[in-house]
């Protein structure tokens, strides 16, 4: 075999350390080189899109231009490493570290308790601190601007945004009134005087006590870098991988002769859009060009009719140019400049702006582009060049139909974008709808200008370009001639509507579907620009001429006005500890998480980032293509012969039960749904699997009925398990005496998880006894501990579970781990060889189920007055194609649907039914959410049959004396009603109603609403017995205490909680205490850590494991009551509070609670004395 051809050295600097590559492979990103090569782990995977913003770094280079230092936030899973030469790289653990020092960004965003389960903190650490490298005191605007790119699935961002703003310059908002307190505080609402408590407290931190930013200690840029940056080599550098060649020119008579030379190959900056599309169609380049050197396509340059912006410039780049331009030149002549900056503010994340290139955007011709439709609207040009020289191609709808004659040449290149200025009597505006305002596609986006005769209303040119309506952006030019020389009036608006949904027409199969939606915009869009050229026109015009313009009603202007992003705003009120309360009893005070500096210094250790062991594996599932299918053969060889390749995992290797009759662990015969798993590739390296999975055929055969709705079940008859069924009084009488009567339907989606951490697990057979370690992110431990035995057929106790902390669950890892760890154990035991499992985003999404989507019917009976006699529910949740949980998720459903109403007469009925998607699991409030949106459509559809509001409807249903409920449970409503008065008062409820209703008298299109609910919620599982829990608490002979317990850490901080309980009850500082991890080795048969009950049983095991052993240390204090824990730990070492134990080998005491059996344990050690306490079920 002929040797590869040999590469250049790549040079760049990680955390002011040289890195020096000399195989640099350019299909490695820059996460897998930190994770992998360099093990800096604190940059952590969960999307692999650049979407989360969880691998966040900051990257620093010589802008050649500007002759500056820029530094700019990334997204490290998107860069080629290649792509880094010359460049400064910062992470996480470069910034700060906790056994060194810490970062004020790290130090204050955990103080804030902006972190909970940690997996995206280092990332949003590394947004701050560019914006802070940037900017030392930024605005709030700047502050959302730079976390725009990062998500978040624990805290709901405010915590986040409240260390943020703690480096911004001083707020105007209401909680910044020159004193640093919430108006609230300060009696600036109708809840001052219940503000004013003494009792209660809204301060979660001391900003005073945050140590200062001090921008002289940060890392400075590479002098080597510099030197290089200011005598660049002009040679082309090249990087050959197995598969890809990385040729970086560094002139640009170069990069057109390897254009020319190779007209294929792709030119690549920011890999946003080329690394995604590789990605996800399995395409692979063989040359990538990459321009990065190039100055020439960094350019700009100004003229009196335009601007012209190099096609290398980056978005945020070309943000900076257009503000500069708009800030220096007249109104009229930065019309598209200001349209094109609306749109570049929203555009996906920072990191995303700060990567992709102008050129990019524009060559990509995405369907959904925010700026394609305003290039083409602006009479755009781009600037193309090749050896043979350069020409002018018009940036217009044929160019991005991608139509031969309007398009670049093969040899040719994008050198710049030409954008002219606008004129007079010029209007030019953007809008775009998106699911949220940052960070998300446009559902349709739009770009649009008229050009009127001067000084009149007359439409002299007029240009309308939509983006998400078509295959590509589209025009809709024969709507707009029509509409030249026409005045701008309403007859022509209604012209207008009517001739754009003629033109542009979307066909039910449109992408992205939701066409009527989509059709809606397409008007609402133009309605919008009509209303601005109107408000235009007024400005340009004399008072007096202002007779020849339609008069906009006041009522209409709300729809010319942005919503505009703002972060969330709130106050956190809690009671304040008992003046009396020992100042080392943490119980109730804002402790910090226990990991929140490890999370924002990236040492917190998730399972991916535990070090490779000795000759470990990596392995990837196989999953079906076919929905409902018969496996008629499985090929194997090819896949087998690849290099690195071991082996690969079928439902023949299981030993002992491929999991249940109705869902197997792997497939055999027949598949389900797509993303079944079927078999599972064990290879050297992640990549070698993954390579290896697309050589595997299987051949199926279609298998009827395909079903996917619940609709289709119903059709079908296709459900997974009985129907469930609550009845109380008399429905069908109770309907009969009723004044009215409303029926009506409620579909509820699905929604995915999307736990910041993707299902993984590791697996290490040990040398003897078949014994297994298995790291695991899971909610339940000891399930998949179980699972994993009977897969392997060998005893539990051979087994351990192992879980240190998880990056978020919200149900989605409660059963699934289970299925993971038991093929990854099968594949361990036939290798005997460790196996790590790791799964992209894609195949976590493809695999695991969700929420369960919904359809409701009900029918409500009901007085005048508002008071419900009767009410009628019929559920059907679309469960997938095996049980998991949805008979419970069902039950759980029908046992909720009173809410907090007390109706006499009610029969509730649900089903679970079967479709070929993978299988709907348990997902935070377990069907309640669903379920009350049924109930809460019933009350709202009763208050607008009664004229009434929809809260006193609420309150006149509500629970008012102890009763029992459907489920014939004793229930007191003290508690509900509490809350809801305190709820209605503390929030200045009908106040704050009156002012929503005064805004939408004034506003026709903008409007604002309010609502409040009342939640019966009982925590817990079904079955009681699942309310137990064990804790095992170690006081070694220093003094210091070890605390397990059979809670997993979600970020929900329960590990913080059970050292706040064992601090109390053994009256010792937290700083003594430590907890290591959850593991079935030291507390067994836990149940999963979900149904909002973690804290309360194991908390109640801790407390307990906790008082007995206090008293077992009584004979010390005793002797030395006035003493402190160093004290009564000396006293422990001389005398041994250990030998009556010994003595007496029948004292087992055992103590029974309300939720937990405990029995006592002790094990005594004369050489190292410990006491143990072990309380199990």
């Amino acid at each position: 075999m002929s040797c590869p051809p040999k590469s250049d050295d790549l040079v760049f600097f990680v955390n002011g350390r040289k890195v020096i590559e000399r195989n640099a492979d350019p299909e490695v990103t820059l996460l897998n080189f930190l994770r992998k090569n360099l093990r800096l782990t604190g940059t952590k995977y969960a999307c692999g899109r650049g979407g989360c913003g969880a691998c966040t770094v900051m990257v620093s280079k010589h802008d050649p231009v500007s002759a500056k230092i820029r530094h700019f936030s990334i997204t490290a899973c998107l860069v080629p490493i290649c792509s880094l030469y010359g460049a400064a790289v910062t992470t996480v653990e470069g910034i700060g570290s906790i056994n060194t020092r810490l970062h004020p960004v790290q130090e204050r965003i955990a103080r804030s308790h902006g972190t909970q389960c940690g997996f995206c903190t280092p990332g949003m650490v590394m947004s701050m601190y560019t914006l802070l490298r940037n900017h030392l005191q930024p605005s709030e605007e700047q502050l959302m601007e730079a976390l725009g790119g990062n998500l978040c699935r624990c805290t709901g961002y405010r915590p986040i945004l409240a260390s943020g703003r703690t480096f911004c310059v001083e707020s105007t908002d209401c909680q910044k009134k020159r004193t640093g307190k919430c108006c609230l505080d300060l009696g600036g609402n109708d809840s001052s005087s219940l503000s004013r408590e003494s009792d209660i407290c809204t301060d979660l931190f001391v900003e005073e006590e945050f140590q200062p930013l001090d921008p002289t200690q940060e890392l400075i840029f590479p002098p080597e870098l510099l030197r290089m940056a200011k005598n660049p080599e002009k040679q082309t550098l090249t990087f050959h991988g197995e598969r890809v060649t990385w040729i970086s020119p560094g002139t640009l008579k170069d990069l057109l002769e390897l254009k020319a030379k190779h007209p294929e190959a792709p030119l690549i900056l920011g890999n946003t859009s080329l690394g995604p599309a590789m990605k996800s169609q399995g395409r692979v380049h063989p040359i990538l060009l990459s321009p990065a050197r190039i100055s020439e396509l960094s350019m700009v340059f100004k003229t009196s009719d335009g601007l012209t912006i190099g096609a290398g410039c980056s978005l945020a780049q070309v943000k900076d140019i257009l503000a500069e331009q708009v800030s220096e030149l007249p109104e009229e002549k930065t019309q598209t400049y200001r349209a094109l900056l609306k749109h570049l503010k929203s555009l996906a994340g920072q990191q995303i702006r700060n990567m992709a290139s102008l050129g990019g955007h524009v060559i990509s011709r995405h369907c959904y582009s925010d700026l394609n439709p305003i290039l083409v609207v602006g009479n755009a040009t781009l600037n193309v060049i090749s050896e043979e020289g350069t020409r002018q191609i018009p940036l217009n709808d044929h160019f991005l139909a991608g139509l031969a004659s309007a398009d670049l040449k093969p040899e040719e290149i994008l050198e710049s974008v030409y954008i002219p200025h606008s004129q007079k009597w010029e209007f030019v505006s953007a809008f775009r709808q998106a699911q949220c305002q940052q960070n998300a596609l446009a559902d349709v986006s739009a770009g649009m200008r008229v050009i009127l005769e001067e000084a009149t209303d007359t439409i002299k040119e007029l240009s309308l370009s939509y983006g998400g309506v078509g295959e590509s952006t589209i025009g809709a030019h024969k709507s707009c001639q029509q509409l030249i020389g026409r005045p701008w009036n309403e007859p022509m608006l209604e012209e207008a509507c009517r001739l754009l949904l003629e033109e542009v027409s979307l066909p039910g199969w449109a992408p992205g579907g939701r066409v009527e939606f989509k059709r809606t915009l397409v008007v609402s869009f133009f309605f919008k620009f009509y209303l601005e050229v109107l408000q235009e026109l007024k400005k340009l015009v004399k008072v007096s001429d202002s007779h020849h313009y339609p008069e906009i009603s006041d009522r209409f202007l709300s729809a010319l006005e942005d919503f505009p992003v703002t972060g969330p705003r709130g106050v956190q009120r809690y009671q304040s500890v008992d003046s009396h309360q020992s100042l080392q009893d943490p119980v109730g005070r804002p402790i910090m998480h226990l990991s929140g500096l490890k999370h924002a210094t990236g040492e917190a250790i998730f399972c991916d980032d535990i070090p490779m062991v000795d000759r470990e594996l990596f392995m990837v599932l196989v999953t079906s293509t076919k929905a409902h299918a018969k496996i008629i053969s499985i090929d194997l060889s090819e896949a087998l012969e690849l290099p690195g390749v071991v082996d690969v995992i079928t439902a023949e290797d299981i030993p002992g039960t491929n999991g249940a009759e109705d869902d197997k662990l792997l497939a055999v015969d027949e598949v389900l749904c797509v993303g079944q798993i079927i078999c599972a590739v064990v290879a050297e390296t992640d990549v070698q699997a993954k390579r290896a999975i697309e050589k595997i055929k299987i051949t199926y055969k279609d298998l009827e009925p395909i079903i996917f709705t619940i609709n289709d079940a119903i059709k079908h008859n296709s459900f997974l398990c009985p129907e469930k069924k609550l009845e109380q009084g008399n429905i069908e009488e109770a309907f009969e005496k009723v004044d009215q009567i409303v029926e009506g339907e409620v579909h509820v989606g699905g929604q995915e998880h999307f736990y910041m951490e993707t299902q993984r697990v590791i697996v290490i057979p040990k040398a003897e006894d078949k014994e297994l370690d298995i790291y695991v992110s899971t909610q339940d431990p000891a399930h998949v501990q179980k699972t994993v035995s009977s897969t392997l057929n060998i005893p539990i106790n051979r087994i351990t579970c192992h879980v240190k902390r998880v990056g978020g669950g919200f149900g989605g890892k409660v059963g699934r781990p289970a299925v993971f760890g038991a093929i990854a154990a099968v594949g361990a035991i036939k290798t005997g060889r460790p196996i790590r499992l790791v799964l992209d985003r894609e195949d976590d999404m493809l695999i695991t189920g969700g929420r369960h989507p919904l359809f409701g019917k009900y029918k409500v009976g009901f007085m005048n007055n508002g008071r419900i006699k009767a009410l009628d529910i019929e559920c059907f949740i679309n469960g997938g194609c095996t049980l998991d949980d949805s008979e419970q998720v069902t039950e759980f459903l029908i046992l909720k649907l009173e809410n907090a109403y007390k109706i006499r007469n009610l029969r509730f009925r649900g089903r679970a039914c079967m479709t070929n998607l993978p299988s709907n699991t348990a997902f935070r409030g377990f069907g309640f959410p669903q379920g009350t949106l049924i109930t809460e459509s019933c009350i709202t559809a009763v208050a607008a049959k009664c004229g009434l509001l929809p809260e006193e409807i609420r309150e006149k249903n509500m629970y008012k004396t102890i009763d029992k409920t459907i489920y014939k449970q004793a229930f007191s409503p003290e508690t509900l009603i509490r809350c809801w008065n305190e709820c209605l008062d503390k929030s200045s409820f009908h106040s704050r109603r009156i002012q929503v209703e005064e805004f939408n008298k004034k506003n026709y299109w903008k409007k604002k609403g309010i609502a409040i609910i009342p939640m019966k919620f009982s925590v817990g599982f079904a079955a009681t017995s699942y309310h137990q829990a064990a804790a095992l608490v170690h006081i070694y002979t220093d003094g210091s205490v070890l605390v397990t317990h059979g809670g997993n850490e979600l970020g929900q901080g329960i590990h913080t909680k059970m050292l706040q309980v064992a601090s109390r009850e053994l009256k010792l500082p937290m700083s003594y205490m430590h907890i290591c991890e959850t593991s079935t080795a030291t507390v067994p048969n836990t149940i999963a850590t979900a149904a909002s009950i973690g804290s309360d049983v194991n908390g109640k095991a801790v407390q307990n494991a906790c008082q007995i052993l206090l008293k077992r240390l009584e004979p010390i204090i005793k002797k030395n009551p006035g003493g402190t824990w160093e004290d009564w730990k000396l006293l422990l070492n001389k005398e041994s509070v250990f030998q009556p134990l010994d003595t007496s080998g029948d004292t087992r005491p055992t103590w029974t609670g309300r939720r937990e059996k405990e029995t006592l344990s002790h094990t005594m050690s004369m050489e190292q004395p410990v006491l143990r306490l072990k309380l199990t079920a």
